[in-house]
């Protein structure tokens, strides 16, 4: 079965909107290494409308003009581009094709297709949030950059279910950047400050 891996630039105070206003300052060689283990890696992607449209605009153009992120650029053009919309959208970016039906539905058509290989996110807020809901996403992975930006959608919408999540790896970048890799869990004990207490430390 195929595995779904989302990575997302996200501040201090949970924004994830905009991210090209604020965190190229903290943007280095172990990012790059980060993202593109969730999108360099990934033989399929999976898009937003405005993420896609984002990506769209972009990399083909950076492509063309072969420079140094050109690579990368054909890697993104090369992979299967899959976008959700409710809206028909016609593509010019090659390799792209728009999902059919029910988003949890088709997902989980889509992860059972034959191989193995990865899906990649980026961005994608809604959907994201979606696919956490629905527990059909494997990994997500959050690049937590140090500073506050205090305006601007965040990843997780207040009166929402709580969704438990379990820590794989965490690594600290040079510019103070946290690559933190979650996956589902499942929804903790019950508990209170009375089962917290014996943990607090004991003084004489």
């Amino acid at each position: 079965m195929k595995k779904i891996a989302a990575g997302m630039f996200i501040s201090l105070d949970g924004v994830v909107e905009a991210p090209d206003q604020w965190h190229f300052p903290y943007y280095n060689d172990e990012m790059g290494a980060a993202v593109d283990a969730t999108l360099g890696a990934a033989d399929t992607m999976l898009f937003g409308r405005r993420t896609y449209d984002s990506f769209a605009g972009a990399w083909p153009e950076r492509e063309a003009e072969g420079g140094e992120d050109a690579p990368f650029a054909k890697a993104l053009g090369d992979a299967r581009k899959i976008v959700v919309s409710s809206q028909q959208l016609r593509f010019s970016w090659r390799n792209s094709e728009q999902l059919q039906g029910d988003l949890v539905e088709a997902v989980t058509a889509l992860k059972r297709e034959s191989g193995s290989g990865l899906i990649g996110m980026s961005g994608s807020v809604s959907v994201v949030r979606q696919l956490l809901a629905a527990k059909l996403l494997d990994e997500l992975h959050l690049l937590v950059h140090p500073i506050a930006v205090r305006k601007g959608m965040r990843l997780f919408e207040e009166g929402e279910p709580s969704i438990p999540l379990r820590l794989i790896s965490s690594q600290t970048f040079k510019t103070g950047v946290l690559n933190l890799v979650y996956a589902p869990a499942p929804a903790p004990a019950d508990a209170g400050y009375e089962d917290a207490k014996v943990h607090l430390p004991q003084r004489g």
